[in-house]
């Protein structure tokens, strides 16, 4: 009942927001407006899945715009380049996503340190190779992967239709699985689920190693959507998708979240932004209303932490 209550407050607020929108922007309730808003989450979607899973653990991961723009910069080069066939560029980015994640998780399990320092340190790495590898040049891919951001259902594209599925599949892993479990019980007492004889290790690596697939899946998104690889890809995406993940309820203390809030916690931030450019409002006041937002989520999260922690006294 608690996940229903928490669906229906979030929803309410994006409601609310779309209602808003709709009253001050005549074209803001179209069915046009909404699709291409809609088509242009997937890549917002997935890191932000990945980054809900990271956050449940009691982690953090500042890398995911870094490792954007490494897997899609990766990709470009292996078709351009290279002339490998899509199918196998699609595998070498998506792997090495996957290699970038597993490193942030090794290193912070291995050594136990702050994931906000060792993920700060895989940002300027990996973003530091994504400008090597293209010479701080855009590559251009061209039609050969576009269609995947264009075609779809109902002009939905298929990348966003993807991004559901992802968003999905993430909630059932994450409330009817073991390893769903463990991740909320790290969260919550990693010390305890340590003492019981689980191998937290292994968790958290997955966690990291999944958020980097994710990362790597959006930059594919990205360049579907774009048409090309920039290096400064993915550049703020760590902040949209903590903000996101957080807005959606997801604790930044770790042991508490859910993918589908966090899917509201992404169209919230969205339509945000649409309907304010919609109504003329400025960058920076666009920017200030924005920050307003994160900072009255992450309030609302100390306060639901420390209701939570007193019903349990």
């Amino acid at each position: 009942m608690s996940g229903l209550s928490s669906y229906a407050g979030i929803g309410s607020v994006l409601l609310g927001i779309i209602a808003y929108f709709s009253i001050k922007s005549p074209t803001f309730m179209t069915t046009t407006n909404f699709i291409s808003i809609a088509n242009q989450l997937p890549a917002a979607i997935l890191v932000a899945v990945g980054m809900t899973y990271v956050l449940i653990v009691a982690g953090i991961d500042l890398s995911v715009g870094s490792i954007v723009g490494l897997s899609s910069a990766v990709f470009a080069l292996a078709l351009e380049n290279h002339g490998l066939p899509i199918p196998l560029a699609i595998l070498i980015s998506i792997f090495v996503g996957m290699l970038c994640g597993l490193l942030n998780g090794l290193v912070i399990v291995r050594w136990n340190l702050p994931p906000f320092i060792v993920t700060l340190g895989m940002l300027e790495i990996a973003r530091g190779a994504t400008f090597y590898i293209t010479d701080t040049r855009t590559i251009y891919v061209g039609s050969k992967i576009s269609s995947l951001a264009s075609a779809g259902v109902g002009k939905l594209s298929y990348l966003f239709i993807l991004s559901i599925v992802v968003v999905i599949v993430a909630q059932f892993v994450l409330t009817r699985t073991v390893f769903g479990r463990y991740m909320v019980a790290i969260g919550t007492n990693e010390e305890a689920v340590r003492l019981s004889g689980i191998n937290t290790w292994r968790t958290k690596l997955a966690v990291y190693a999944i958020s980097g697939i994710l990362c790597a899946v959006a930059g594919l998104a990205d360049i579907a959507r774009m048409a090309s690889a920039n290096p400064n890809a993915g550049t703020g995406f760590e902040l949209e998708a903590i903000a996101a993940a957080v807005i959606g309820g997801t604790s930044l203390m770790g042991g508490r979240g859910s993918t589908i809030t966090t899917l509201i916690g992404v169209a919230i931030m969205a339509v945000l932004s649409s309907g304010l450019s919609q109504i003329g409002a400025e960058e920076p006041t666009k920017r200030i209303i924005t920050g307003l937002a994160i900072s009255l989520a992450v309030i609302m999260d100390y306060y639901r932490t420390k209701i939570s922690l007193a019903r349990n006294i």
